[in-house]
């Protein structure tokens, strides 16, 4: 037992849910938990998305790599790694199916031969025309308009970073 002039720690997770004392509510029904209404929303916009995507020959991985190329061309694989979210061994093989597809190109960077830059090519950039009406297709399926959209995806992003604020323990 510790005297009482002998101060002590304890050790608390980093995301408890509230005070030891304080009895824990009841667990939320799952259509009540934010977190599965983003899962639900998620597993949505890929019903939606697949049609489109199919219709060009791209799965939403391979897109979403497009899209970051088609916003800026000519860039290192980290850097489309770290834009996205994804590590190096799971862009590497969207990366070669692309390049195998004819729609990017790979390289080593004369500067550093441990970089390897990705580039658009020729037909790569002929499939933005294709994918062009893809954003409006989405828009239009959630219901929501442009100024809605836009307030809700800074809405989301915010949550995101607060989130993995949270998961890297800077809270």
């Amino acid at each position: 037992m510790p005297r009482e002039d002998t101060p002590h720690t304890t050790a608390t997770p980093p995301l408890t849910p509230g005070p030891a004392n304080v009895p824990a509510p009841a667990l939320m029904p799952v259509d009540d938990l934010l977190c599965f209404s983003f899962y639900a929303a998620s597993h949505a916009f890929t019903r939606v998305y697949k049609p489109l995507l199919d219709a060009i020959g791209l799965t939403y991985p391979q897109y979403l790599v497009m899209v970051a190329l088609w916003e800026k061309d000519d860039q290192t694989v980290g850097g489309i790694g770290e834009k996205l979210g994804l590590e190096s061994s799971t862009l590497t093989p969207l990366l070669k199916r692309l390049e195998a597809l004819g729609l990017v190109t790979r390289s080593r960077d004369p500067a550093d031969e441990r970089v390897v830059r990705v580039r658009i090519s020729a037909q790569g950039e002929a499939l933005r025309a294709q994918a062009r009406t893809i954003p409006e297709c989405i828009l239009k399926a959630t219901g929501l308009d442009l100024d809605d959209a836009v307030r809700l995806q800074r809405e989301v992003t915010a949550l995101r970073d607060a989130l993995e604020k949270a998961a890297a323990g800077k809270l």
